[in-house]
């Protein structure tokens, strides 16, 4: 649907659907659609999937009939249809065929589908020019809430490989969205950290993961990852690590913590511990990414160091002292009875030298790809 044009406006204005102001809903019509600016210029002017209705919204979760909106007065009311999945003005779910009033700027969620509400007043827009990024952003903090109520995340599962034959030991659980706008696991922790929720998120991806991944076929490894905000309250860690070996039962679990929370050697032993008791193993994710914390592998020794992409890209076209250091790194660590574990490979050649140089699992696009289950 194309953005609107001046015509369109110098007509809407002389309709007599409206007052003296015009109503736009501004947001994507389809999934990964930029920000589009649509007039509600019918009287009702009803949103849903099917065609020929007044806005067609390519969303899946979106009825056939959805909402219709209509001006009464120059106030412009909306009224849910009876829609499965709902429709929602600023994160509270509308009665079906009850109608509203919208102001300005209120955020619209015909189901998944986010929209910011415009108007267009005879001077022009009533708050001047706005950066989209901006709307974006709101938008994106709207469906997080969603996200987090109704559990919207999608697991994802990367293979870990022995060297020694390819063969998957286990699995990485990566979280996906399943909300317009929060797709990746970046965006959704953007949301998060605007709205101090970091560790909320990183509980439910942990959760909702294993959940799913305790039932894949013959029960492999799981590793699951925690957010460096976790570090913070150990306490609450544990806690949300007992909650999860209840749900799991006998699954083989392994903790990853970025080597950059790594800072607090008391509260790493009284993890370690924790860990021990509740039979799950753990992993030092990221390794050398930044400082390699050398001395916090002998203070609280992981079963697993993963090594940071950035020491395995292209390492097969490295020179002999890169190569060389990275051979040390990864002999000292199984020196310390440690499993030495490369990240990001994604050629043959990295995944040879890899091989050669002692690391004993792998992991990357080269064996696999993250995957739903």
């Amino acid at each position: 649907m194309p953005s609107v044009d001046l015509a369109t406006i110098e007509r809407l204005r002389r309709s007599s659907l409206v007052a003296d102001d015009v109503w736009f809903l501004s947001g994507p019509t389809q999934p990964g659609e930029g920000v589009m600016h649509i007039p509600v210029d019918g009287n009702p002017y009803v949103v849903g999937r099917k065609s020929g209705v007044s806005l067609k919204l390519q969303f899946r979760t979106v009825s056939g009939s959805h909402a219709s909106m209509w001006v009464d007065n120059g106030i412009l009311m909306l009224r849910d249809m009876g829609s499965t999945n709902g429709t929602y003005v600023n994160g509270n779910r509308l009665a079906p065929n009850a109608p509203i009033a919208i102001s300005e700027e209120d955020l619209i969620h015909f189901a998944e589908a986010p929209f910011r509400v415009r108007r267009q007043s005879p001077t022009g827009m009533s708050n001047g020019t706005y950066a989209e990024n901006v709307c974006d952003q709101a938008l994106a903090l709207v469906q997080f809430d969603r996200l987090m109520s109704e559990r919207l995340v999608k697991p994802h599962f990367q293979a870990i490989v022995d060297m020694k034959d390819s063969q998957a030991i286990g699995f990485e659980i990566l979280g996906r969205g399943s909300v317009f706008g929060l797709e990746s696991v970046g965006a959704m922790f953007q949301a998060a950290e605007q709205l101090n929720l970091e560790v909320e998120l990183s509980q439910l991806l942990r959760w909702e993961g294993i959940r799913v991944g305790r039932d894949l076929p013959e029960r492999p490894t799981l590793f699951v990852n925690t957010h460096p905000r976790e570090m913070e309250d150990g306490d609450g860690l544990i806690k949300s690590l007992i909650n999860l070996r209840d749900m799991t039962g006998g699954t083989d679990l392994v903790l990853e913590i970025h080597e950059s929370a790594v800072t607090n050697p008391k509260l790493m032993q009284t993890l370690s511990s924790a860990l021990r008791d509740l039979n799950i193993r753990l992993a030092y994710d990221d390794f050398g990414s930044g400082q390699a914390r050398l001395a916090e592998l002998i203070e609280a020794r992981p079963n697993f160091v993963k090594f940071d992409i950035s020491l395995v890209r292209a390492i097969d076209r490295a020179n002999e002292q890169r190569r060389r250091m990275l051979e040390t790194l990864v002999t000292m660590v199984r020196d310390l009875d440690i499993v030495a574990l490369a990240e990001g490979i994604e050629t043959a050649e990295e995944a040879e030298v890899c091989k050669e140089i002692g690391f004993e699992l792998a992991q990357g696009f080269f064996f696999g790809r993250p995957t739903p289950a």
